[in-house]
């Protein structure tokens, strides 16, 4: 096929989560290939030296995530030979699967070498490839330590969970994503925590690592029913609400209930879940129908489920589930199919914090998530 159908095909499927990852992943292959053109690295002195460097120019590129910018390097005495672009379009579903399966999940960096080798980099060594994965979790590390600027009004916590290889086994781990809406309507993500265990303490550690930030200004808490966040954020926000999101909450009550009876008990927990006394009738008929785990479920939480009510109606709809960080969640599960499990908790953070820049940019940028003005 022709190069250009090759590009057409690939961009029926675009994904803008990865352009970052790609534009920074081409750019020091490029580097790579004009230290080994003109045998010598950034002022490095070396009789070696063929030719000097002459900064960069722009150069667009169309890859199945959509246009991205490149910084080809340029020499002062002759032109710099790059076998990336040309060569792009054959090995782009190659290069696709080294950055998520090799340098940004950690994989290995033989397979990275294999695919780098394809583009005619034939010398490139294990040493280059780790300083492309360290430079990527700086930037990451940087994002997820930078300064919280604005109040955050609304606080959500959403978890997702991944299996992390630790010692000689694999665990089941939660990635924790905090995201928030501020003061000016607008949504961001302020910060995200691998747990090993889910407890008070944890929750406290993660808050205070955030207020030292800067978050402050926080009204209500959204979550689910994770052990221990509801003491911590007692603690952690004087004056805040916690509400407990009605979708992970009807899941909770119908997690114990049959089958045959799901739907009906659904709809009667649909229609009671913004009032309290329809809630503590349906408690006790579920104890008499013999569902005393559902029960207990609706009494533990009754007052927990409604505190978004004490702020304006039309912020309601928004306010009383996690659904607004369901996307990155999902976009995080469908990264992770291609690896399985992950090799380390870095590993894992940093496919998350390429992917949370991203959204990042494109809610603090896109339009406002509520109006704040209303009452």
């Amino acid at each position: 096929m022709e190069q250009e159908d090759l590009i057409r095909d690939y961009l029926v499927d675009q994904d803008e989560g990865m352009r970052r990852v790609v534009t920074h992943f081409l750019n020091k292959v490029m580097q790579e290939e004009a230290a080994q053109q003109i045998g010598a690295d950034h002022y490095e002195r070396t009789d070696k030296r063929s030719a000097y460097r002459n900064g960069f120019k722009k150069r667009n590129l169309i890859t199945r995530y959509g246009e991205i910018t490149l910084n080809k390097p340029q020499f002062r005495d002759r032109s710099f030979e790059s076998k990336v672009i040309p060569k792009y379009a054959r090995v782009e579903k190659a290069l696709e699967a080294a950055i998520i399966e090799s340098y940004l999940q950690g994989v290995s960096t033989r397979r990275v070498q294999d695919v780098v080798s394809q583009l005619g980099v034939e010398n490139i060594s294990a040493s280059t490839v780790s300083r492309i994965a360290k430079e990527l979790d700086d930037l990451v590390e940087e994002f997820l330590k930078r300064p919280i600027e604005l109040p955050i009004r609304y606080f959500y916590v959403d978890a997702s969970y991944f299996k992390v290889r630790s010692g000689g086994h694999y665990l089941n781990k939660a990635l924790f994503v905090a995201t928030g809406v501020r003061e000016d309507g607008y949504r961001e993500i302020l910060g995200a925590k691998i747990a090993d265990v889910e407890d008070e303490g944890f929750w406290f550690v993660f808050f205070e690592e955030l207020k030292e930030r800067g978050l402050r200004g926080i009204q209500l808490v959204i979550s689910d029913g994770h052990k221990g966040i509801q003491k911590a954020v007692q603690e952690s926000f004087l004056g805040a609400s916690w509400q407990l999101c009605n979708v992970h909450f009807e899941r909770a009550v119908l997690k114990s209930i049959k089958q045959k009876d799901k739907r009906e008990i659904a709809n009667k927990l649909m229609d009671a879940i913004e009032d309290e006394s329809k809630l503590q009738q349906l408690a006790a008929e579920l104890a008499n129908r013999n569902y005393s785990k559902a029960a207990d479920t609706i009494d533990r939480y009754i007052f927990d489920v409604g505190n978004y009510k004490a702020f304006p109606r039309e912020h309601w709809r928004r306010i009383r589930t996690t659904n607004g960080v369901e996307r990155i969640n999902k976009e995080l599960k469908r990264r992770s199919r291609v690896v399985g499990a992950f090799p380390s908790d870095q590993s894992l953070m940093r496919v998350a914090g390429c992917l949370l820049m991203d959204i990042n940019e494109e809610w603090i940028t896109g339009n406002k998530y509520l109006s704040m003005e209303v009452e």
